[in-house]
Protein backbone atom coordinates (compact mmCIF):
# COMPACT_ATOMS: atom_id res chain seq x y z
CA UNK A 1 0.00 0.00 0.00
CA UNK A 2 2.89 2.34 1.03
CA UNK A 3 4.91 1.70 -2.66
CA UNK A 4 1.62 2.17 -4.59
CA UNK A 5 0.54 5.33 -2.72
CA UNK A 6 3.75 6.75 -3.28
CA UNK A 7 4.00 6.19 -6.49
CA UNK A 8 0.39 7.58 -7.07
CA UNK A 9 1.73 10.73 -5.16
CA UNK A 10 -1.10 10.07 -2.59
CA UNK A 11 -0.65 11.91 0.55
CA UNK A 12 -4.26 10.31 2.51
CA UNK A 13 -3.14 6.82 1.03
CA UNK A 14 0.52 7.14 2.81
CA UNK A 15 -0.78 8.53 5.82
CA UNK A 16 -3.15 5.39 6.22
CA UNK A 17 -0.14 2.82 4.91
CA UNK A 18 1.43 4.21 8.16
CA UNK A 19 -1.26 3.76 10.84
CA UNK A 20 -1.57 0.35 9.29
CA UNK A 21 2.49 -0.18 9.82
CA UNK A 22 2.27 0.88 13.34
CA UNK A 23 -0.55 -1.11 14.05
CA UNK A 24 1.28 -3.96 12.45
CA UNK A 25 4.19 -3.35 14.65
CA UNK A 26 2.01 -2.92 17.80
CA UNK A 27 0.80 -6.55 17.34
CA UNK A 28 3.93 -8.07 16.64
CA UNK A 29 5.16 -6.95 20.07
CA UNK A 30 2.79 -8.06 21.68
CA UNK A 31 2.51 -11.42 20.54
CA UNK A 32 6.10 -11.39 20.93
CA UNK A 33 5.92 -10.20 24.95
CA UNK A 34 2.82 -12.95 24.79
CA UNK A 35 5.11 -15.69 23.84
CA UNK A 36 7.84 -14.47 26.29
CA UNK A 37 5.48 -14.66 29.13
CA UNK A 38 4.47 -18.19 28.72
CA UNK A 39 6.35 -19.84 31.21
CA UNK A 40 4.97 -22.06 33.80
CA UNK A 41 4.38 -19.99 36.35
CA UNK A 42 4.09 -16.84 34.63
CA UNK A 43 0.45 -16.02 34.80
CA UNK A 44 0.55 -16.37 38.57
CA UNK A 45 0.58 -13.61 41.02
CA UNK A 46 3.44 -12.70 42.81
CA UNK A 47 5.17 -12.92 45.95
CA UNK A 48 8.08 -9.73 46.43
CA UNK A 49 10.51 -9.17 49.10
CA UNK A 50 12.99 -5.81 49.58
CA UNK A 51 15.65 -6.63 51.99
CA UNK A 52 18.25 -3.90 52.42
CA UNK A 53 21.69 -4.26 51.67
CA UNK A 54 25.20 -2.83 51.98
CA UNK A 55 25.08 0.86 52.71
CA UNK A 56 23.67 1.48 56.27
CA UNK A 57 20.45 4.18 56.48
CA UNK A 58 20.90 4.44 52.60
CA UNK A 59 20.23 0.98 51.29
CA UNK A 60 17.49 0.88 53.95
CA UNK A 61 15.85 4.42 52.41
CA UNK A 62 16.66 2.78 49.23
CA UNK A 63 14.40 -0.21 50.29
CA UNK A 64 11.63 2.09 50.73
CA UNK A 65 12.40 3.40 47.39
CA UNK A 66 11.79 0.03 45.35
CA UNK A 67 8.67 -0.58 47.43
CA UNK A 68 7.65 2.81 46.39
CA UNK A 69 8.57 2.09 42.62
CA UNK A 70 6.64 -1.25 42.48
CA UNK A 71 3.74 0.08 44.03
CA UNK A 72 3.56 2.75 42.05
CA UNK A 73 4.29 0.27 38.45
CA UNK A 74 0.93 -1.88 39.89
CA UNK A 75 -0.95 0.94 40.00
CA UNK A 76 -0.21 2.16 36.27
CA UNK A 77 -0.80 -1.54 35.48
CA UNK A 78 -4.00 -2.23 37.62
CA UNK A 79 -2.54 -4.84 39.87
CA UNK A 80 -3.27 -5.42 43.21
CA UNK A 81 -0.31 -5.26 45.92
CA UNK A 82 -0.53 -5.77 49.22
CA UNK A 83 2.00 -5.53 51.79
CA UNK A 84 1.94 -8.39 54.36
CA UNK A 85 4.93 -7.90 56.49
CA UNK A 86 7.15 -4.42 56.44
CA UNK A 87 9.96 -4.02 59.18
CA UNK A 88 11.28 -0.23 59.42
CA UNK A 89 14.80 1.09 59.66
CA UNK A 90 16.21 2.66 62.62
CA UNK A 91 16.60 5.96 61.43
CA UNK A 92 14.97 5.68 58.04
CA UNK A 93 13.80 3.91 55.34
CA UNK A 94 12.98 -0.31 55.81
CA UNK A 95 15.14 -3.33 56.98
CA UNK A 96 13.09 -5.25 54.28
CA UNK A 97 9.04 -5.81 53.19
CA UNK A 98 7.35 -8.66 51.65
CA UNK A 99 4.67 -7.75 49.66
CA UNK A 100 2.08 -10.19 47.00
CA UNK A 101 1.59 -8.78 43.76
CA UNK A 102 -1.71 -9.86 42.06
CA UNK A 103 -3.03 -9.73 38.18
CA UNK A 104 -2.74 -11.63 35.36
CA UNK A 105 1.21 -12.17 34.68
CA UNK A 106 2.35 -10.84 37.51
CA UNK A 107 4.94 -12.90 38.33
CA UNK A 108 5.89 -13.15 34.30
CA UNK A 109 6.78 -9.21 34.18
CA UNK A 110 8.15 -8.94 37.61
CA UNK A 111 10.57 -11.98 37.74
CA UNK A 112 12.42 -9.54 35.39
CA UNK A 113 12.96 -7.08 39.07
CA UNK A 114 14.73 -10.33 40.68
CA UNK A 115 18.50 -9.52 42.13
CA UNK A 116 20.69 -6.70 43.61
CA UNK A 117 19.86 -2.93 42.26
CA UNK A 118 22.53 -0.16 42.98
CA UNK A 119 21.96 3.26 44.04
CA UNK A 120 24.34 6.56 43.37
CA UNK A 121 23.13 9.56 44.82
CA UNK A 122 24.32 12.01 47.27
CA UNK A 123 23.14 11.19 50.94
CA UNK A 124 20.70 12.64 52.28
CA UNK A 125 21.93 11.44 55.37
CA UNK A 126 25.52 12.96 55.32
CA UNK A 127 25.77 15.94 56.41
CA UNK A 128 29.43 16.75 53.81
CA UNK A 129 27.22 15.29 51.21
CA UNK A 130 28.76 13.27 49.07
CA UNK A 131 28.36 10.77 47.39
CA UNK A 132 27.40 7.03 48.47
CA UNK A 133 26.31 3.77 46.99
CA UNK A 134 23.79 1.58 48.60
CA UNK A 135 22.51 -1.84 47.22
CA UNK A 136 19.00 -3.69 48.03
CA UNK A 137 17.84 -7.21 47.08
CA UNK A 138 14.66 -7.64 45.22
CA UNK A 139 13.52 -11.48 45.30
CA UNK A 140 10.01 -12.84 43.49
CA UNK A 141 8.35 -15.67 43.34
CA UNK A 142 5.17 -17.17 42.30
CA UNK A 143 2.18 -17.08 44.11
CA UNK A 144 1.94 -21.10 43.59
CA UNK A 145 -1.22 -21.13 46.27
CA UNK A 146 -2.16 -24.56 46.78
CA UNK A 147 -1.79 -26.45 43.39
CA UNK A 148 2.25 -27.64 44.21
CA UNK A 149 2.20 -29.83 47.21
CA UNK A 150 5.44 -28.99 49.56
CA UNK A 151 6.86 -31.28 51.48
CA UNK A 152 6.51 -29.55 54.83
CA UNK A 153 6.17 -30.79 58.27
CA UNK A 154 4.54 -27.93 60.59
CA UNK A 155 4.89 -30.04 63.79
CA UNK A 156 8.80 -31.00 63.16
CA UNK A 157 10.04 -28.39 60.54
CA UNK A 158 8.51 -25.00 61.62
CA UNK A 159 9.56 -22.82 64.61
CA UNK A 160 6.40 -20.57 65.07
CA UNK A 161 6.59 -17.47 67.04
CA UNK A 162 4.23 -14.86 67.77
CA UNK A 163 4.71 -10.96 68.49
CA UNK A 164 2.86 -7.77 68.75
CA UNK A 165 2.55 -6.24 65.27
CA UNK A 166 4.09 -2.97 64.70
CA UNK A 167 1.68 0.39 64.34
CA UNK A 168 1.65 4.00 64.18
CA UNK A 169 1.19 4.15 67.95
CA UNK A 170 -1.68 5.01 70.39
CA UNK A 171 -5.50 3.45 69.58
CA UNK A 172 -3.94 1.63 66.75
CA UNK A 173 -1.20 -0.13 68.36
CA UNK A 174 -1.77 -4.18 68.25
CA UNK A 175 -2.41 -5.35 71.72
CA UNK A 176 -2.38 -9.01 71.09
CA UNK A 177 0.61 -11.56 69.86
CA UNK A 178 -1.28 -11.38 66.48
CA UNK A 179 1.97 -10.81 64.18
CA UNK A 180 3.53 -14.70 63.28
CA UNK A 181 7.00 -15.54 62.27
CA UNK A 182 7.73 -18.72 60.93
CA UNK A 183 11.27 -20.24 60.67
CA UNK A 184 12.34 -23.58 58.51
CA UNK A 185 14.57 -25.30 60.27
CA UNK A 186 16.02 -27.56 57.52
CA UNK A 187 16.55 -24.50 55.69
CA UNK A 188 16.95 -21.08 57.62
CA UNK A 189 13.98 -19.61 55.52
CA UNK A 190 12.19 -17.17 57.70
CA UNK A 191 8.65 -15.51 56.91
CA UNK A 192 6.73 -12.76 58.92
CA UNK A 193 3.42 -11.49 58.12
CA UNK A 194 1.75 -9.23 60.77
CA UNK A 195 -0.97 -8.12 57.93
CA UNK A 196 -4.08 -9.12 59.92
CA UNK A 197 -5.66 -8.88 63.27
CA UNK A 198 -6.49 -12.21 63.43
CA UNK A 199 -3.37 -14.76 64.25
CA UNK A 200 -4.58 -17.42 62.69
CA UNK A 201 -4.69 -15.41 59.22
CA UNK A 202 -1.09 -14.24 59.61
CA UNK A 203 -0.22 -17.36 59.78
CA UNK A 204 -2.12 -18.81 56.66
CA UNK A 205 -0.57 -16.12 54.87
CA UNK A 206 2.97 -16.85 56.37
CA UNK A 207 2.55 -20.36 55.64
CA UNK A 208 1.55 -19.35 51.90
CA UNK A 209 4.93 -17.40 51.73
CA UNK A 210 7.12 -20.01 52.94
CA UNK A 211 5.33 -22.77 51.12
CA UNK A 212 6.08 -20.40 47.43
CA UNK A 213 9.59 -19.63 48.80
CA UNK A 214 10.65 -23.56 49.43
CA UNK A 215 9.06 -24.41 46.16
CA UNK A 216 11.45 -21.80 44.30
CA UNK A 217 14.23 -22.90 46.32
CA UNK A 218 13.79 -26.48 45.13
CA UNK A 219 13.54 -25.44 41.07
CA UNK A 220 16.72 -23.19 41.46
CA UNK A 221 18.47 -25.97 43.33
CA UNK A 222 17.03 -28.18 40.22
CA UNK A 223 18.00 -25.65 37.78
CA UNK A 224 21.83 -25.22 39.27
CA UNK A 225 22.58 -29.09 39.53
CA UNK A 226 20.96 -29.24 35.60
CA UNK A 227 23.78 -26.20 35.14
CA UNK A 228 26.50 -28.27 37.14
CA UNK A 229 25.88 -31.65 34.86
CA UNK A 230 26.27 -29.52 31.49
CA UNK A 231 29.52 -27.81 32.93
CA UNK A 232 27.75 -24.44 32.94
CA UNK A 233 28.28 -22.04 35.55
CA UNK A 234 26.87 -18.56 36.46
CA UNK A 235 28.65 -16.49 39.47
CA UNK A 236 25.44 -14.97 41.79
CA UNK A 237 26.86 -12.94 44.12
CA UNK A 238 25.96 -9.65 46.08
CA UNK A 239 28.45 -7.12 44.02
CA UNK A 240 26.36 -8.58 40.90
CA UNK A 241 23.88 -6.11 40.44
CA UNK A 242 21.71 -6.33 38.12
CA UNK A 243 20.82 -2.45 37.47
CA UNK A 244 21.89 0.97 38.56
CA UNK A 245 20.31 3.90 39.56
CA UNK A 246 22.48 7.02 39.13
CA UNK A 247 21.29 10.25 40.66
CA UNK A 248 24.37 11.78 40.53
CA UNK A 249 26.55 13.49 38.85
CA UNK A 250 24.03 12.49 35.91
CA UNK A 251 20.43 10.35 36.00
CA UNK A 252 20.47 7.04 34.39
CA UNK A 253 19.55 3.87 34.95
CA UNK A 254 21.20 1.01 33.15
CA UNK A 255 20.38 -2.67 33.39
CA UNK A 256 23.86 -4.79 33.07
CA UNK A 257 21.86 -7.49 31.73
CA UNK A 258 20.77 -6.10 28.52
CA UNK A 259 22.73 -2.82 28.12
CA UNK A 260 19.79 -0.72 28.27
CA UNK A 261 19.78 2.67 29.69
CA UNK A 262 17.21 5.59 30.15
CA UNK A 263 18.21 9.41 31.34
CA UNK A 264 14.90 9.44 33.14
CA UNK A 265 15.93 7.92 36.32
CA UNK A 266 12.75 9.92 38.01
CA UNK A 267 10.22 8.40 35.70
CA UNK A 268 11.74 4.85 35.93
CA UNK A 269 11.04 5.65 39.96
CA UNK A 270 7.94 6.52 39.77
CA UNK A 271 7.32 2.87 38.22
CA UNK A 272 7.72 3.86 34.37
CA UNK A 273 9.46 0.14 34.13
CA UNK A 274 8.14 -1.39 31.14
CA UNK A 275 10.95 -0.33 28.57
CA UNK A 276 13.29 -2.40 31.37
CA UNK A 277 10.85 -5.64 32.29
CA UNK A 278 10.47 -5.34 28.06
CA UNK A 279 13.86 -5.58 27.23
CA UNK A 280 14.74 -8.05 29.38
CA UNK A 281 12.10 -10.50 28.58
CA UNK A 282 12.59 -9.73 24.79
CA UNK A 283 15.89 -10.71 25.25
CA UNK A 284 15.27 -14.60 25.70
CA UNK A 285 17.12 -14.82 28.79
CA UNK A 286 13.75 -14.88 30.93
Amino acid sequence: MLELASEASDADAVAEAERSVSQLRDRVEAAELERMLSGEHDAKDAIVSINAGAGGTDSQDWAEMLLRMYLRWCERHGFAAEIIDIQAGEEAGLKGVTLTVKGQNAYGFLRSEIGIHRLVRISPFDANKRRQTAFAAVSIVPDIGDEIVVDLDEEKDLRIDTYRAGGAGGQHVNKTDSAVRLTHLPTGIVVQCQSERSQHKNKAHALKVLRAKLYEKARLEHEAEVERVAGEKKKIDFGMQIRSYTLHPSQRVKDHRTDLEIGNAAAVLDGDLDRLIRAYLMQGDA
